[in-house]
Protein backbone atom coordinates (compact mmCIF):
# COMPACT_ATOMS: atom_id res chain seq x y z
CA UNK A 1 0.00 0.00 0.00
CA UNK A 2 2.65 2.08 0.68
CA UNK A 3 3.65 1.90 -2.78
CA UNK A 4 0.87 2.59 -4.35
CA UNK A 5 0.53 5.93 -2.59
CA UNK A 6 4.07 6.84 -3.16
CA UNK A 7 3.40 5.97 -7.02
CA UNK A 8 -0.18 8.00 -6.57
CA UNK A 9 1.39 11.04 -5.49
CA UNK A 10 4.48 10.86 -7.52
CA UNK A 11 1.49 11.00 -10.41
CA UNK A 12 -0.55 13.50 -8.78
CA UNK A 13 2.48 15.70 -8.75
CA UNK A 14 2.74 15.08 -12.76
CA UNK A 15 -1.13 15.95 -13.32
CA UNK A 16 -0.70 19.22 -11.52
CA UNK A 17 2.29 20.21 -13.46
CA UNK A 18 0.54 19.49 -16.58
CA UNK A 19 -3.01 20.74 -16.10
CA UNK A 20 -4.49 24.29 -15.79
CA UNK A 21 -7.52 24.70 -14.20
CA UNK A 22 -10.35 23.90 -15.66
CA UNK A 23 -11.74 27.30 -17.45
CA UNK A 24 -13.84 28.27 -20.41
CA UNK A 25 -12.18 27.82 -23.57
CA UNK A 26 -12.91 29.90 -27.09
CA UNK A 27 -12.56 27.84 -30.36
CA UNK A 28 -8.49 28.39 -31.59
CA UNK A 29 -8.36 31.12 -33.97
CA UNK A 30 -5.89 31.42 -36.73
CA UNK A 31 -2.98 32.91 -34.50
CA UNK A 32 -2.95 30.45 -32.00
CA UNK A 33 0.69 29.29 -31.45
CA UNK A 34 -0.36 25.88 -29.60
CA UNK A 35 1.38 24.32 -33.15
CA UNK A 36 4.74 25.45 -32.08
CA UNK A 37 4.83 23.70 -28.17
CA UNK A 38 5.63 20.59 -30.32
CA UNK A 39 6.42 19.85 -33.92
CA UNK A 40 4.04 16.89 -35.58
CA UNK A 41 7.26 14.48 -35.26
CA UNK A 42 7.86 15.50 -31.54
CA UNK A 43 4.25 14.84 -30.94
CA UNK A 44 4.23 11.20 -32.88
CA UNK A 45 7.75 10.34 -30.62
CA UNK A 46 5.55 10.81 -27.51
CA UNK A 47 2.80 9.25 -28.36
CA UNK A 48 4.93 6.16 -29.62
CA UNK A 49 6.86 6.56 -26.57
CA UNK A 50 3.35 5.91 -24.79
CA UNK A 51 2.28 2.97 -26.53
CA UNK A 52 5.51 1.17 -25.60
CA UNK A 53 5.61 1.55 -21.66
CA UNK A 54 1.88 0.29 -22.20
CA UNK A 55 3.13 -2.56 -23.92
CA UNK A 56 5.97 -3.07 -21.73
CA UNK A 57 3.67 -3.19 -18.43
CA UNK A 58 1.52 -5.69 -21.02
CA UNK A 59 -1.65 -3.04 -20.52
CA UNK A 60 -2.42 -3.81 -24.45
CA UNK A 61 -4.74 -6.26 -26.52
CA UNK A 62 -2.65 -6.91 -29.22
CA UNK A 63 -4.39 -9.34 -31.81
CA UNK A 64 -4.06 -8.93 -35.34
CA UNK A 65 -7.50 -9.29 -36.37
CA UNK A 66 -8.82 -6.96 -33.62
CA UNK A 67 -6.20 -4.65 -34.75
CA UNK A 68 -7.47 -4.92 -38.02
CA UNK A 69 -10.67 -4.04 -37.43
CA UNK A 70 -9.98 -1.08 -35.32
CA UNK A 71 -7.70 0.31 -37.72
CA UNK A 72 -10.44 -0.08 -40.71
CA UNK A 73 -13.08 1.60 -38.15
CA UNK A 74 -10.69 4.40 -37.14
CA UNK A 75 -9.05 5.41 -40.24
CA UNK A 76 -12.38 5.26 -42.19
CA UNK A 77 -13.21 7.93 -39.64
CA UNK A 78 -10.10 9.93 -39.56
CA UNK A 79 -10.54 10.01 -43.30
CA UNK A 80 -14.05 11.64 -42.75
CA UNK A 81 -13.06 14.64 -39.93
CA UNK A 82 -11.82 17.99 -40.64
CA UNK A 83 -8.15 16.59 -40.82
CA UNK A 84 -8.17 14.08 -42.45
CA UNK A 85 -4.07 14.03 -43.71
CA UNK A 86 -3.14 13.53 -39.68
CA UNK A 87 -2.34 10.61 -38.64
CA UNK A 88 -3.60 8.27 -36.46
CA UNK A 89 -2.59 4.85 -34.42
CA UNK A 90 -5.64 2.98 -32.51
CA UNK A 91 -4.62 0.60 -30.24
CA UNK A 92 -7.40 -1.66 -27.26
CA UNK A 93 -6.21 -1.90 -23.78
CA UNK A 94 -7.13 -5.16 -22.17
CA UNK A 95 -9.13 -3.43 -19.31
CA UNK A 96 -12.67 -4.37 -18.52
CA UNK A 97 -13.26 -0.45 -17.43
CA UNK A 98 -15.27 1.34 -19.81
CA UNK A 99 -12.85 4.36 -20.85
CA UNK A 100 -11.24 5.59 -24.29
CA UNK A 101 -8.85 8.50 -24.72
CA UNK A 102 -6.98 10.64 -27.18
CA UNK A 103 -2.88 11.73 -26.70
CA UNK A 104 -0.50 13.85 -28.35
CA UNK A 105 0.25 12.81 -31.97
CA UNK A 106 -3.10 10.86 -32.95
CA UNK A 107 -2.72 8.22 -30.41
CA UNK A 108 -6.16 6.89 -29.41
CA UNK A 109 -6.81 3.99 -27.10
CA UNK A 110 -10.48 2.17 -26.72
CA UNK A 111 -10.65 -0.09 -23.64
CA UNK A 112 -12.16 -3.87 -24.30
CA UNK A 113 -14.69 -2.40 -21.38
CA UNK A 114 -16.24 -0.03 -23.95
CA UNK A 115 -16.53 -2.81 -26.62
CA UNK A 116 -18.58 -5.06 -24.15
CA UNK A 117 -20.55 -2.25 -22.96
CA UNK A 118 -21.65 -1.45 -26.61
CA UNK A 119 -24.42 -2.86 -28.08
CA UNK A 120 -23.46 -2.25 -31.93
CA UNK A 121 -20.48 -0.32 -33.99
CA UNK A 122 -22.61 2.85 -34.69
CA UNK A 123 -21.39 3.65 -30.67
CA UNK A 124 -18.07 2.52 -31.12
CA UNK A 125 -17.44 4.83 -33.80
CA UNK A 126 -19.01 7.60 -31.98
CA UNK A 127 -16.79 7.12 -29.19
CA UNK A 128 -13.55 7.22 -31.89
CA UNK A 129 -15.10 10.15 -34.04
CA UNK A 130 -15.01 12.12 -30.72
CA UNK A 131 -11.58 11.54 -29.44
CA UNK A 132 -10.66 11.98 -33.31
CA UNK A 133 -12.16 15.45 -32.89
CA UNK A 134 -10.12 16.12 -29.63
CA UNK A 135 -6.71 15.69 -32.04
CA UNK A 136 -7.91 17.43 -35.01
CA UNK A 137 -8.64 20.73 -32.78
CA UNK A 138 -5.46 20.39 -31.04
CA UNK A 139 -7.40 20.22 -27.46
CA UNK A 140 -4.55 18.11 -26.02
CA UNK A 141 -1.72 20.75 -27.62
CA UNK A 142 -3.67 23.00 -26.42
CA UNK A 143 -4.28 22.15 -22.88
CA UNK A 144 -0.27 21.31 -22.41
CA UNK A 145 0.61 24.73 -23.88
CA UNK A 146 -1.97 26.46 -21.27
CA UNK A 147 -0.32 24.17 -18.38
CA UNK A 148 3.23 24.85 -19.48
CA UNK A 149 5.49 26.16 -22.12
CA UNK A 150 8.02 23.43 -22.08
CA UNK A 151 9.47 21.46 -24.92
CA UNK A 152 8.60 18.33 -23.14
CA UNK A 153 6.75 18.64 -20.00
CA UNK A 154 4.06 15.77 -20.75
CA UNK A 155 7.46 13.24 -21.18
CA UNK A 156 8.87 14.44 -18.22
CA UNK A 157 5.73 13.69 -16.20
CA UNK A 158 5.68 10.29 -17.61
CA UNK A 159 9.08 9.41 -16.70
CA UNK A 160 8.51 10.50 -13.36
CA UNK A 161 5.61 7.62 -13.29
CA UNK A 162 8.11 5.32 -14.80
CA UNK A 163 10.52 5.91 -12.45
CA UNK A 164 8.44 5.54 -9.69
CA UNK A 165 7.27 2.57 -10.73
CA UNK A 166 10.53 0.98 -11.40
CA UNK A 167 11.62 2.30 -7.64
CA UNK A 168 8.70 0.03 -6.93
CA UNK A 169 10.02 -3.10 -8.15
CA UNK A 170 8.73 -5.22 -10.74
CA UNK A 171 7.48 -9.06 -8.60
CA UNK A 172 3.78 -9.80 -8.85
CA UNK A 173 3.07 -8.03 -5.53
CA UNK A 174 3.15 -4.97 -7.44
CA UNK A 175 0.76 -5.48 -9.68
CA UNK A 176 -1.61 -3.31 -8.38
CA UNK A 177 1.14 -0.19 -8.23
CA UNK A 178 1.51 -1.13 -12.33
CA UNK A 179 -2.42 -0.84 -12.59
CA UNK A 180 -2.70 2.50 -10.52
CA UNK A 181 0.04 3.67 -12.42
CA UNK A 182 -1.83 2.72 -15.92
CA UNK A 183 -5.23 4.06 -14.53
CA UNK A 184 -3.64 7.32 -13.56
CA UNK A 185 -1.92 7.34 -16.70
CA UNK A 186 -4.89 7.00 -18.51
CA UNK A 187 -6.90 10.01 -16.66
CA UNK A 188 -3.38 12.13 -17.22
CA UNK A 189 -4.04 11.73 -20.92
CA UNK A 190 -7.59 12.69 -20.74
CA UNK A 191 -7.09 15.57 -18.26
CA UNK A 192 -4.40 16.90 -20.56
CA UNK A 193 -6.91 18.21 -22.68
CA UNK A 194 -8.15 20.25 -19.80
CA UNK A 195 -11.70 19.42 -20.86
CA UNK A 196 -14.11 22.62 -20.93
CA UNK A 197 -17.59 22.44 -21.84
CA UNK A 198 -16.66 24.35 -25.05
CA UNK A 199 -13.95 21.55 -25.82
CA UNK A 200 -16.39 18.78 -25.06
CA UNK A 201 -19.35 20.43 -27.11
CA UNK A 202 -17.03 20.79 -30.47
CA UNK A 203 -15.72 17.41 -29.89
CA UNK A 204 -19.13 16.46 -30.02
CA UNK A 205 -20.28 18.36 -32.99
CA UNK A 206 -17.57 17.56 -34.98
CA UNK A 207 -17.58 13.94 -34.17
CA UNK A 208 -21.18 13.58 -35.10
CA UNK A 209 -20.38 15.57 -38.70
CA UNK A 210 -17.72 12.64 -38.89
CA UNK A 211 -19.94 9.73 -38.15
CA UNK A 212 -22.54 10.89 -40.23
CA UNK A 213 -20.17 10.83 -43.24
CA UNK A 214 -18.67 8.14 -42.98
CA UNK A 215 -22.02 6.65 -43.06
CA UNK A 216 -22.35 5.54 -39.65
CA UNK A 217 -25.59 6.78 -37.38
CA UNK A 218 -25.28 10.04 -35.87
CA UNK A 219 -27.20 9.46 -33.16
CA UNK A 220 -25.45 6.55 -31.93
CA UNK A 221 -23.68 9.50 -29.52
CA UNK A 222 -26.50 10.46 -27.81
CA UNK A 223 -27.20 6.56 -27.18
CA UNK A 224 -24.00 5.84 -26.15
CA UNK A 225 -24.18 8.90 -23.69
CA UNK A 226 -28.01 8.13 -22.66
CA UNK A 227 -26.23 4.38 -21.72
CA UNK A 228 -23.37 5.77 -19.70
CA UNK A 229 -25.53 8.26 -17.95
CA UNK A 230 -27.92 5.46 -17.08
CA UNK A 231 -25.34 3.31 -15.74
CA UNK A 232 -23.82 6.23 -13.61
CA UNK A 233 -27.20 6.96 -11.93
CA UNK A 234 -27.48 2.81 -11.26
CA UNK A 235 -24.09 2.91 -9.80
CA UNK A 236 -24.78 5.97 -7.53
CA UNK A 237 -27.53 3.93 -6.34
CA UNK A 238 -25.02 0.95 -5.18
CA UNK A 239 -26.84 -1.59 -8.16
CA UNK A 240 -23.25 -2.14 -10.02
CA UNK A 241 -19.67 -1.37 -9.52
CA UNK A 242 -17.82 2.03 -9.80
CA UNK A 243 -18.89 4.80 -12.26
CA UNK A 244 -17.05 4.28 -15.38
CA UNK A 245 -13.60 5.72 -15.97
CA UNK A 246 -15.13 7.38 -19.14
CA UNK A 247 -17.41 9.62 -17.08
CA UNK A 248 -14.54 10.95 -14.89
CA UNK A 249 -12.98 12.35 -18.47
CA UNK A 250 -16.03 13.04 -20.04
CA UNK A 251 -18.91 14.28 -18.12
CA UNK A 252 -22.33 13.51 -19.72
CA UNK A 253 -25.08 15.58 -18.41
CA UNK A 254 -28.77 15.59 -19.82
CA UNK A 255 -28.51 19.27 -21.32
CA UNK A 256 -25.18 17.16 -23.52
CA UNK A 257 -27.34 14.31 -24.55
CA UNK A 258 -30.25 16.79 -25.80
CA UNK A 259 -27.40 18.55 -27.84
CA UNK A 260 -26.13 15.52 -29.28
CA UNK A 261 -29.58 14.83 -30.16
CA UNK A 262 -30.23 18.01 -31.78
CA UNK A 263 -27.07 17.90 -33.85
CA UNK A 264 -27.99 14.37 -34.78
CA UNK A 265 -31.07 15.43 -36.44
CA UNK A 266 -29.76 18.43 -37.82
CA UNK A 267 -27.75 16.66 -39.76
CA UNK A 268 -29.99 14.28 -40.65
CA UNK A 269 -32.99 16.53 -41.99
CA UNK A 270 -29.70 18.59 -44.07
CA UNK A 271 -28.86 14.90 -45.48
CA UNK A 272 -32.65 14.57 -46.76
CA UNK A 273 -32.79 17.76 -48.14
CA UNK A 274 -29.39 17.58 -49.92
CA UNK A 275 -30.02 14.26 -51.47
CA UNK A 276 -33.27 15.19 -52.80
CA UNK A 277 -32.27 18.21 -54.33
CA UNK A 278 -29.25 16.40 -56.59
CA UNK A 279 -31.84 16.64 -60.18
CA UNK A 280 -29.68 13.51 -61.71
CA UNK A 281 -30.20 11.02 -58.23
CA UNK A 282 -31.98 7.90 -58.43
CA UNK A 283 -34.76 7.61 -55.66
CA UNK A 284 -32.31 4.79 -53.55
CA UNK A 285 -29.79 7.60 -53.47
CA UNK A 286 -32.21 10.38 -52.48
CA UNK A 287 -32.95 8.53 -49.52
CA UNK A 288 -29.81 7.61 -47.75
CA UNK A 289 -29.45 4.37 -46.02
CA UNK A 290 -30.67 4.35 -42.11
CA UNK A 291 -31.84 7.64 -43.17
CA UNK A 292 -28.62 9.76 -42.14
CA UNK A 293 -26.25 8.25 -44.31
CA UNK A 294 -24.63 10.18 -47.37
CA UNK A 295 -23.94 8.96 -50.93
CA UNK A 296 -21.20 9.36 -52.57
CA UNK A 297 -21.31 12.82 -54.01
CA UNK A 298 -23.17 14.23 -51.18
CA UNK A 299 -20.38 12.78 -48.72
CA UNK A 300 -17.60 14.11 -50.95
CA UNK A 301 -19.28 17.74 -51.09
CA UNK A 302 -19.88 17.94 -47.82
CA UNK A 303 -16.23 17.38 -46.76
CA UNK A 304 -14.06 20.08 -48.71
CA UNK A 305 -11.36 19.40 -46.62
CA UNK A 306 -10.84 15.61 -47.60
CA UNK A 307 -8.15 14.96 -50.59
CA UNK A 308 -9.04 15.91 -54.10
CA UNK A 309 -8.30 11.85 -54.86
CA UNK A 310 -10.87 11.04 -52.24
CA UNK A 311 -13.19 13.28 -54.38
CA UNK A 312 -12.47 11.97 -57.85
CA UNK A 313 -15.62 12.41 -59.81
CA UNK A 314 -17.87 12.73 -56.77
CA UNK A 315 -17.20 9.56 -55.11
CA UNK A 316 -16.30 9.38 -51.71
CA UNK A 317 -14.42 6.52 -49.43
CA UNK A 318 -16.67 3.98 -48.56
CA UNK A 319 -18.14 3.70 -45.03
CA UNK A 320 -20.66 2.13 -42.75
CA UNK A 321 -20.39 -0.65 -40.34
CA UNK A 322 -17.83 -3.32 -41.22
CA UNK A 323 -19.96 -6.19 -40.57
CA UNK A 324 -17.29 -7.35 -37.88
CA UNK A 325 -18.16 -5.71 -34.42
CA UNK A 326 -20.40 -8.65 -33.03
CA UNK A 327 -16.76 -11.27 -33.78
CA UNK A 328 -14.36 -8.50 -32.60
CA UNK A 329 -16.39 -7.68 -29.36
CA UNK A 330 -16.25 -11.58 -28.48
CA UNK A 331 -12.83 -12.06 -29.29
CA UNK A 332 -11.82 -9.02 -27.02
CA UNK A 333 -14.24 -10.76 -24.72
CA UNK A 334 -11.90 -14.27 -24.83
CA UNK A 335 -8.20 -12.33 -24.93
CA UNK A 336 -9.26 -10.26 -21.93
CA UNK A 337 -10.33 -12.66 -19.71
CA UNK A 338 -8.05 -13.86 -17.09
CA UNK A 339 -7.44 -17.18 -18.34
CA UNK A 340 -9.06 -18.91 -21.26
CA UNK A 341 -11.00 -21.40 -19.00
CA UNK A 342 -11.95 -17.84 -17.58
CA UNK A 343 -13.72 -16.97 -20.74
CA UNK A 344 -15.66 -20.49 -21.42
CA UNK A 345 -16.99 -19.60 -17.54
CA UNK A 346 -18.04 -16.31 -18.69
CA UNK A 347 -20.26 -17.83 -21.89
CA UNK A 348 -21.21 -20.83 -19.90
CA UNK A 349 -23.26 -18.07 -17.16
CA UNK A 350 -24.39 -15.84 -20.72
CA UNK A 351 -26.33 -19.23 -22.00
CA UNK A 352 -27.74 -19.59 -19.09
CA UNK A 353 -29.68 -16.46 -19.72
CA UNK A 354 -30.39 -17.03 -23.48
CA UNK A 355 -29.25 -18.73 -26.41
CA UNK A 356 -25.67 -18.21 -27.30
CA UNK A 357 -25.70 -16.44 -30.37
CA UNK A 358 -23.57 -17.23 -33.78
CA UNK A 359 -20.85 -14.43 -33.05
CA UNK A 360 -20.94 -15.62 -29.00
CA UNK A 361 -20.51 -19.32 -30.21
CA UNK A 362 -17.54 -18.43 -32.53
CA UNK A 363 -16.02 -16.89 -29.34
CA UNK A 364 -16.77 -19.08 -26.81
CA UNK A 365 -15.04 -21.68 -29.68
CA UNK A 366 -11.69 -19.57 -29.64
CA UNK A 367 -11.58 -19.82 -25.82
CA UNK A 368 -11.91 -23.63 -25.96
CA UNK A 369 -9.25 -23.54 -28.87
CA UNK A 370 -7.21 -21.55 -25.85
CA UNK A 371 -7.69 -24.07 -23.56
CA UNK A 372 -6.56 -26.83 -26.20
CA UNK A 373 -9.57 -28.01 -26.93
CA UNK A 374 -9.58 -27.41 -30.64
CA UNK A 375 -11.28 -31.02 -31.32
CA UNK A 376 -13.84 -29.28 -29.68
CA UNK A 377 -13.83 -25.54 -31.82
CA UNK A 378 -13.19 -27.02 -35.56
CA UNK A 379 -16.47 -28.48 -35.94
CA UNK A 380 -17.86 -24.86 -34.45
CA UNK A 381 -15.82 -23.28 -36.74
CA UNK A 382 -16.74 -25.40 -39.71
CA UNK A 383 -20.34 -24.97 -39.14
CA UNK A 384 -20.12 -21.18 -39.17
CA UNK A 385 -17.53 -21.27 -42.03
CA UNK A 386 -20.51 -23.15 -44.17
CA UNK A 387 -23.03 -20.79 -43.12
CA UNK A 388 -20.75 -17.62 -44.12
CA UNK A 389 -18.25 -18.70 -46.72
CA UNK A 390 -14.84 -16.91 -47.40
CA UNK A 391 -15.25 -15.53 -43.89
CA UNK A 392 -11.97 -14.81 -42.90
CA UNK A 393 -11.87 -14.72 -39.14
CA UNK A 394 -13.50 -17.88 -39.60
CA UNK A 395 -11.27 -19.11 -41.90
CA UNK A 396 -8.29 -18.25 -39.88
CA UNK A 397 -9.52 -19.89 -37.00
CA UNK A 398 -10.71 -23.34 -38.39
CA UNK A 399 -7.16 -23.24 -39.82
CA UNK A 400 -5.62 -22.73 -36.25
CA UNK A 401 -8.08 -25.43 -34.54
CA UNK A 402 -7.26 -28.00 -37.62
CA UNK A 403 -3.34 -27.58 -36.74
CA UNK A 404 -3.74 -27.70 -33.35
CA UNK A 405 -5.70 -31.01 -33.93
CA UNK A 406 -2.97 -32.67 -35.90
CA UNK A 407 -4.82 -32.17 -39.04
CA UNK A 408 -1.73 -30.33 -40.45
CA UNK A 409 -2.46 -31.27 -44.41
CA UNK A 410 -5.82 -29.33 -44.25
CA UNK A 411 -4.39 -26.67 -42.13
CA UNK A 412 -1.62 -25.71 -44.21
CA UNK A 413 -3.97 -25.95 -47.67
CA UNK A 414 -6.25 -23.46 -46.16
CA UNK A 415 -3.57 -21.05 -45.15
CA UNK A 416 -1.91 -21.15 -47.97
CA UNK A 417 -4.93 -20.60 -50.31
CA UNK A 418 -5.73 -17.46 -47.47
CA UNK A 419 -2.10 -16.77 -48.12
CA UNK A 420 -2.79 -16.71 -52.55
CA UNK A 421 -5.79 -14.50 -52.04
CA UNK A 422 -4.62 -12.05 -49.64
CA UNK A 423 -1.10 -11.92 -50.16
CA UNK A 424 -0.29 -8.75 -47.87
CA UNK A 425 -3.22 -9.76 -45.18
CA UNK A 426 -1.29 -9.13 -41.86
CA UNK A 427 -3.48 -11.62 -40.16
CA UNK A 428 -2.88 -14.31 -42.14
CA UNK A 429 0.13 -13.81 -42.20
CA UNK A 430 0.99 -13.78 -38.29
CA UNK A 431 -1.41 -16.28 -37.77
CA UNK A 432 0.07 -18.83 -40.20
CA UNK A 433 3.56 -17.85 -39.39
CA UNK A 434 3.09 -18.42 -35.26
CA UNK A 435 1.49 -21.84 -36.61
CA UNK A 436 4.57 -22.66 -38.36
CA UNK A 437 6.84 -21.69 -35.88
CA UNK A 438 5.10 -23.88 -33.51
CA UNK A 439 6.11 -26.74 -35.24
CA UNK A 440 9.92 -25.76 -34.24
CA UNK A 441 11.68 -27.60 -37.74
CA UNK A 442 14.05 -26.02 -40.07
CA UNK A 443 11.93 -25.96 -42.47
CA UNK A 444 9.17 -24.86 -40.85
CA UNK A 445 10.96 -21.52 -39.57
CA UNK A 446 12.30 -20.90 -43.23
CA UNK A 447 7.98 -21.28 -44.75
CA UNK A 448 7.67 -18.57 -41.69
CA UNK A 449 10.37 -16.25 -42.94
CA UNK A 450 9.17 -16.81 -46.45
CA UNK A 451 5.31 -15.73 -45.22
CA UNK A 452 6.27 -13.04 -43.40
CA UNK A 453 8.73 -11.02 -45.70
CA UNK A 454 6.70 -9.61 -47.64
CA UNK A 455 5.56 -7.20 -44.80
CA UNK A 456 8.89 -5.97 -43.77
CA UNK A 457 8.98 -2.74 -45.49
CA UNK A 458 5.38 -1.80 -43.35
CA UNK A 459 6.63 -3.03 -39.95
CA UNK A 460 8.86 -1.30 -38.54
CA UNK A 461 6.78 -0.28 -35.67
CA UNK A 462 5.08 -3.83 -35.34
CA UNK A 463 5.31 -5.50 -32.51
CA UNK A 464 3.48 -8.41 -33.14
CA UNK A 465 5.60 -8.42 -36.64
CA UNK A 466 8.93 -8.16 -35.16
CA UNK A 467 8.48 -10.92 -32.44
CA UNK A 468 6.85 -13.12 -35.08
CA UNK A 469 9.60 -12.26 -37.62
CA UNK A 470 12.54 -13.31 -34.64
CA UNK A 471 10.85 -16.46 -34.01
CA UNK A 472 10.86 -17.44 -37.78
CA UNK A 473 14.32 -16.42 -38.45
CA UNK A 474 15.82 -17.96 -35.10
CA UNK A 475 13.88 -21.50 -36.25
CA UNK A 476 15.26 -21.06 -39.93
CA UNK A 477 18.71 -20.68 -38.71
CA UNK A 478 19.35 -17.28 -39.60
CA UNK A 479 20.81 -15.46 -36.36
CA UNK A 480 21.67 -12.01 -37.52
CA UNK A 481 18.02 -11.31 -39.60
CA UNK A 482 16.07 -12.81 -35.58
CA UNK A 483 18.79 -10.31 -33.68
CA UNK A 484 18.12 -7.58 -35.71
CA UNK A 485 14.45 -8.44 -35.19
CA UNK A 486 14.55 -8.98 -31.31
CA UNK A 487 16.24 -6.10 -30.58
CA UNK A 488 13.25 -4.21 -32.77
CA UNK A 489 11.02 -5.77 -30.30
CA UNK A 490 12.73 -4.94 -27.17
CA UNK A 491 12.74 -1.04 -28.19
CA UNK A 492 9.00 -1.20 -29.33
CA UNK A 493 8.30 -2.99 -26.12
CA UNK A 494 9.60 -0.38 -24.11
CA UNK A 495 12.78 -1.32 -23.65
CA UNK A 496 15.42 0.45 -25.49
CA UNK A 497 18.54 -0.09 -23.47
CA UNK A 498 18.40 -3.41 -23.79
CA UNK A 499 17.54 -3.11 -27.57
CA UNK A 500 20.79 -0.76 -27.87
CA UNK A 501 22.61 -3.80 -25.80
CA UNK A 502 21.28 -6.50 -28.24
CA UNK A 503 22.19 -4.48 -31.31
CA UNK A 504 25.91 -3.92 -29.90
CA UNK A 505 26.48 -7.50 -29.53
CA UNK A 506 24.94 -8.48 -32.59
CA UNK A 507 27.77 -5.76 -34.55
CA UNK A 508 30.33 -8.49 -33.25
CA UNK A 509 29.72 -11.34 -35.26
CA UNK A 510 32.40 -12.10 -37.65
CA UNK A 511 29.82 -13.41 -40.02
CA UNK A 512 27.58 -9.54 -40.77
CA UNK A 513 27.69 -8.86 -44.33
CA UNK A 514 28.05 -5.17 -45.06
CA UNK A 515 24.22 -4.53 -45.58
CA UNK A 516 23.47 -5.96 -42.26
CA UNK A 517 26.45 -4.06 -40.45
CA UNK A 518 24.70 -0.69 -41.84
CA UNK A 519 21.74 -1.77 -40.96
CA UNK A 520 22.48 -2.63 -37.09
CA UNK A 521 24.82 0.50 -36.93
CA UNK A 522 21.78 2.82 -38.40
CA UNK A 523 19.61 1.33 -36.05
CA UNK A 524 22.78 2.13 -32.86
CA UNK A 525 22.83 5.72 -34.24
CA UNK A 526 18.93 5.72 -33.59
CA UNK A 527 17.99 4.34 -30.41
CA UNK A 528 21.00 6.08 -28.57
CA UNK A 529 19.42 9.30 -27.74
CA UNK A 530 16.47 7.55 -26.81
CA UNK A 531 18.28 5.67 -24.41
CA UNK A 532 21.02 8.49 -23.31
CA UNK A 533 17.61 10.86 -22.47
CA UNK A 534 16.14 8.09 -20.50
CA UNK A 535 19.42 8.14 -18.70
CA UNK A 536 19.74 11.19 -17.85
CA UNK A 537 16.08 10.84 -16.96
CA UNK A 538 17.24 8.51 -13.76
CA UNK A 539 15.27 5.54 -16.04
CA UNK A 540 17.51 2.77 -16.28
CA UNK A 541 16.35 -0.97 -17.58
CA UNK A 542 15.75 -2.04 -13.77
CA UNK A 543 16.78 -5.98 -16.08
CA UNK A 544 20.05 -4.87 -16.74
CA UNK A 545 20.97 -3.66 -13.34
CA UNK A 546 20.33 -7.36 -12.36
CA UNK A 547 22.69 -9.18 -14.48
Amino acid sequence: MRRIALLSAAITIAVASLCAPAQESSLPDIGSSAGELLTPAQEREYGAMMLAQLRHYDYLLEDPLINSWLDTLGTRLAASSDRPRQPFTFFVMRQRQINAFATLGGYIGVNVGLVLAAEREDEVAAVLSHEIAHVTQQHVLRGVERAQRDQLPILLAMLGAIVAAQAAGGNSADDAAQAAMVSAMGLMQQRQIDYTRSNESEADRLGIQTLSRSQYDPTAMADFFAKMQAKSRSNKAGYFGPTPDYLLTHPVTTTRISEAKARAEQIAQSTVIATTSTPNATRSERIPKNGYSLPGDARGLDNPLLPSALRLQGYALSGGDTGLFEFARERMRVLSAESARDAIAEYERLGKGAKLDEAQRYGLAVARMRANQAGAAAPVFAELLDKYPGHLWLSLALSEAEAQSGKVASADARFESLLRQMPNNRAVALTYARTLSERNTLESGKRAQAVLRPLLGSASEDALFQQAFARACEIAGDPVRAGEAYAEAAYLGGRPEQALVQLNTLKKRPELDYYARARIEARIAAITPTVLELRRQGVKDEDLRRR
